[in-house]
């Protein structure tokens, strides 16, 4: 009798146990807050406890910078009348827009608002472009929109590599100051030939 007992108790054991290592699986998937949002894989976001205040506010910031910048380039399509600005125009959006949603990206996984911090004057914001001037590059037309856009994006440019250079010394995240580094490498190289685009022009 007791091998019956015995045996009957461990049978009885083995649905248990596998529940139990069921449930462990399971929390396994969900035990991770923030690893997930919206079926997007957060592999590229970084870790939030790497993340500090230098980090989250460089990502706010340099998201409306930017959105600017795409704006910028958007206007080139239809006013644009030299080839070089074109296609300057066009790496420009090609680049930012992925960049804005990397950060947009690593601010939800943070936790965080893709708003700009309260209290924060937008046009103090290095190389941002007033209304005015957006109001004015938005009129020209041909060679006089194509010297404007040169200019006024390379004050723009030299903004975000000023932003990204006080991130590389402020900030913690590694892939925060991988982008920062990107871009004022890119950044740099495009000012170059913006100044020759206005020499020219």
């Amino acid at each position: 009798m007791n091998r019956i007992v015995s045996r009957a108790l461990l049978l009885g054991l083995v649905p248990v146990a596998a529940v139990a290592l069921s449930a462990c699986n399971d929390s396994d998937d969900t035990g991770m807050p923030g690893m997930n949002h919206g079926g997007t894989s957060s592999a590229s976001a970084p870790a939030s406890g790497t993340a500090n205040a230098a980090d989250v506010e460089f990502a706010q910031m340099m998201i409306v910078h930017h959105q600017q910048a795409v704006e910028m380039a958007k206007l080139a399509e239809t006013r644009a009348a030299d080839a070089e600005v074109k296609t300057l125009a066009a790496q420009i959006k090609g680049a930012q827009q992925p960049e804005i949603d990397k950060m947009t990206g690593w601010l939800a996984a943070w936790g965080r608002s893709t708003a700009a911090p309260m209290g924060h004057d937008m046009q103090s914001m290095p190389g941002l472009m007033s209304d005015g001037e957006m109001k004015q590059l938005a009129a020209a037309q041909g060679n006089a929109f194509d010297k404007k856009f040169a200019q006024l994006m390379i004050a723009h440019h030299n903004g975000a590599i000023e932003m990204a250079n006080s991130v590389l010394a402020n900030g913690a995240d590694p892939q925060v100051k991988a982008l920062a580094q990107a871009i004022v490498s890119a950044q740099t190289a495009e000012v170059a030939q913006l100044q020759k685009i206005v020499s020219r022009l």
